[in-house]
């Protein structure tokens, strides 16, 4: 069988690249295209064999989308104009711009591609954006389905829900199991699947606050939660996504000031945890928010430090938190919960701030491989390599709180 020709677009650091190899369908990226000359830096780095277009999408007239006759689109368009803490600007935001245009050449397209593959933020799903996608998908006889997957589906410690859509091109549509489909709520569109996903407020890079101070003064409920998540044999535990070279951990260590002002938000993990906030490209510049820290010296008891800590001076105050040796996880651990393979590498010259914004503005590999085996397959499983069924059906049973 010859390879699918893919068109990799606003590849990043080559997310969706990987997906494709760890999936094992054959297949090629024909080219990739991007405007960040940071991510383009990281991506060359990676894949120095791949065609890398480092220009806008809307600037690729059609005969460019055509000449490079693509069976597979594979997208993760700017998120922004969608998330729940931005402006939501949807269709009306300029970074949309790109994926209009997308939507606008697909039915004019002289081979339209077998098979789309599309991940955004939640959010996405109650867009004007995605009814515009869901009407050009119609309209060229595309089936499709939506989900809203989070990676601790797949037993990975990290929540970081996410919008993604396969579409395939007739012949052929997805069939899933019936057990599969029963008991999922259905998003507007009648073709549409939308996976269940239990109160995920409190663990998602734009979670909702509720009021209260987070973490130290948690209610009992927030206590309760993180016990339910560190309880789930079926969740591998964070030490063994962990560098281990300790070597210069000593950078990672967060600082007397942002000890001091941040100590009551932030979300702190063990190495023994089951469980870790979604990662954001302003970790290790902003603290709230941003991800969870890690506290190396387990000796010490996290509630025994914090007892009583608001009334201590800060000197003291800063003596007991200073015990937890609280620290950053590394660009390497952030890469290897996201999916990202050993010989993953960055540039010697990229900072690690640059690091975290790119990993930030990535994807789980680990899930998209399995929705591409998914798109290959038709639902069936019929991939050698597809373990689709037991994926979907991980679904209903894990909860990402």
């Amino acid at each position: 069988m010859e390879p699918l020709r893919v068109l990799e677009l606003y590849s990043g650091i080559g997310g969706m690249h990987y997906a494709l190899k760890e999936s094992s369908v054959p297949a090629e990226v024909v080219a990739a295209v991007d405007v960040n000359t940071t991510a383009n830096e990281i991506y060359k780095h990676n894949f120095p064999n791949t065609p890398l277009l480092p220009k806008t999408i809307e600037g690729m007239p059609l005969q460019d989308f055509d000449k490079l006759n693509i069976d597979v689109i594979l997208m993760s368009p700017p998120c922004q104009p969608f998330t729940r803490i931005g402006l939501q600007g949807d269709v009306a935001d300029p970074r949309t711009k790109s994926f209009l245009y997308i939507l606008e050449l697909l039915p004019r397209l002289s081979k339209r591609p077998r098979f789309i593959l599309l991940e955004n933020v939640k959010g996405f799903e109650t867009s004007a954006a995605r009814d515009a996608l869901l009407k050009t998908l119609r309209e060229c006889d595309y089936s499709f389905q939506e989900f809203l997957i989070s990676p601790t589906s797949l037993g990975i410690p990290n929540s970081r829900l996410r919008y993604f859509l396969i579409a395939k091109r007739p012949p052929g549509s997805f069939s899933f199991p019936t057990s599969i489909m029963e008991g999922f709520p259905m998003c507007e569109s009648p073709d549409s699947l939308a996976v269940p996903h239990n109160n995920p407020t409190s663990s998602e890079c734009e979670r909702e606050k509720s009021g209260t101070i987070i973490f130290k003064l948690e209610t009992e409920q927030e206590l309760g939660r993180k016990r339910i998540q560190d309880s789930q044999e079926t969740v591998r535990r964070l030490q063994d996504f962990l560098q281990e070279d300790k070597e210069d951990m000593d950078q990672y260590l967060l600082t007397p000031k942002t000890l001091l002002r941040y100590a009551l938000l932030m979300d702190v993990v063990q190495p023994s945890c089951r469980r870790s906030v979604c990662f954001t490209k302003g970790y290790g510049h902003y603290v709230e928010g941003t991800g969870s820290v890690l506290q190396s010296c387990v000796d010490v008891e996290l509630e025994t430090v914090f007892k009583n800590l608001e009334l201590l001076s800060e000197e003291d105050k800063l003596k007991q938190l200073l015990q937890l040796k609280l620290r950053y996880f590394t660009p390497r651990e952030i890469a290897n919960l996201m999916g990202f393979p050993a010989d993953f590498t960055f540039p010697k010259h990229i900072s690690v701030k640059q690091q975290y914004r790119v990993l930030g503005n990535s994807l789980n590999i680990h899930v998209v491989s399995h929705l591409i085996r998914l798109c290959e397959g038709g639902g069936r499983g019929s991939h050698p390599a597809d373990k689709s069924g037991e994926f979907m059906m991980s679904l209903t049973e894990a909860s990402d709180f």
